[in-house]
C-alpha cells in the first residue's frame, strides 16, 4: 500500500512538472508575438506603404482590401477599400529580406496619413521619395539620359560574334546607383531582336560538383530601345543598378541574349572596373 502511494505520488509530480513546463512554453512563445501596426485605408484616395526592400509576398484578410505593386516599382504597396465602411480586417506583408509585416487594417473616410515609409530597422514615417537615398524615377531617368551622351571611357570590356558586337562604354555612380553605359554594334544586315538582358554577380572559378552560386540583379530603370537594333546599326542603353561591391571571387556578368536566334552575347565585369566609376556632375 505504501509502495502504491509512493507511485502515485511521483506521478503527480511529473504531471505538475508537465504542467509548469507547458506554462513556460507559453510564456516564451507569448514573448515572440509580432505586434501588428495599425492603418487606415479609405474607398475614396489610395494609401501607399513604401518597404526598404522588394515585395514578395501579400495576404489580405478579406477581399475588402485591394492591394498591388505599383507599376515598375517592386517596393511600394498600394492599398485601397473595396467597400465602405468595411469591417475590421487584417495584412500581411513579407519583403525581399524575410522581414515580416503584419497590420491590423480599419477603415476611414479621411485617413490622417496616405504614404508610409519603413526603414530598414522597421520604423515609419510619412513618405515623399521612393528610395531613402533621395533618388526617384525621375532623378534616375534624368541621369541616364545625360550618361547615354557621354564619351567612351572604358575599352577593354567587350564580347562579340557573328557581327554583333557589345562593349561597356562607361560606368558612373550617383548616391546609391550604378549606371552601365553600354553599346550594341549590328555589322550585319540582319536585325537583332533582342529578347533580354540579364545581370548575375557569378563566381570566378566553378569547381567539378560544385553549384556555382550566383544572384540575379535588376535594373531600377532601363535607358533605350531595347526591342531591336537594326542591320548595320548600333545601340546605345544606359541600365541603372543599385550600388553593391563584388568580392575578388566574383563578378558581373551581363547576358544579352537574342530573340529566335543564337547571337547571344556576354560581358564580365569585375570589380576593380566598378570601383573606377565616374561621378555625375550636376
Amino acid at each position: 500500500m505504501k509502495k502504491k502511494s509512493m507511485v502515485m505520488i511521483a506521478g503527480v509530480f511529473l504531471v505538475l512538472t508537465s504542467i509548469k513546463g507547458f506554462s513556460q512554453s507559453l510564456t516564451a512563445t507569448e514573448a515572440m508575438v509580432i505586434k501588428p501596426y495599425p492603418l487606415t485605408i479609405t474607398f475614396y484616395k489610395t494609401t501607399n506603404v513604401i518597404f526598404p526592400f522588394a515585395i514578395k509576398s501579400v495576404d489580405r484578410g478579406s477581399a475588402d482590401i485591394l492591394a498591388q505593386k505599383a507599376k515598375g516599382v517592386e517596393n511600394i504597396l498600394e492599398l485601397k477599400a473595396a467597400k465602405e465602411n468595411f469591417k475590421e480586417t487584417n495584412l500581411t506583408v513579407i519583403t525581399a529580406d524575410g522581414k515580416f509585416y503584419s497590420y491590423v487594417v480599419n477603415y476611414s473616410d479621411s485617413p490622417s496619413v496616405l504614404n508610409i515609409q519603413f526603414s530598414k530597422d522597421g520604423s515609419k514615417d510619412e513618405a515623399n521619395s521612393f528610395f531613402s537615398s533621395g533618388m526617384n524615377e525621375a532623378n534616375i531617368q534624368t541621369n541616364a539620359e545625360k550618361i547615354a551622351g557621354e564619351k567612351r571611357t572604358i575599352h577593354k570590356v567587350k564580347d562579340k560574334k557573328y557581327g554583333m558586337k557589345l562593349q561597356l562604354q562607361g560606368l558612373y555612380i550617383k548616391e546609391d546607383v550604378i549606371y552601365y553605359q553600354m553599346k550594341l554594334q549590328n555589322r550585319s544586315n540582319i536585325s537583332y531582336d533582342i529578347d533580354q538582358f540579364r545581370f548575375f554577380i557569378r563566381d570566378e572559378k566553378k569547381l567539378k560538383r560544385t553549384a556555382s552560386q550566383e544572384l540575379e540583379m535588376k535594373p531600377l530603370y532601363v535607358y533605350g530601345d531595347t526591342a531591336s537594333v537594326g542591320g548595320q546599326s548600333e545601340g546605345m542603353f544606359v541600365f541603372a543598378l543599385p550600388k553593391f561591391i563584388i568580392p575578388d571571387n566574383k563578378f558581373l556578368d551581363v547576358q544579352l541574349i537574342e530573340k529566335n536566334g543564337d547571337r547571344n552575347l556576354d560581358l564580365k565585369i569585375h570589380n576593380k572596373t566598378i570601383i573606377k566609376a565616374n561621378s555625375i556632375n550636376p
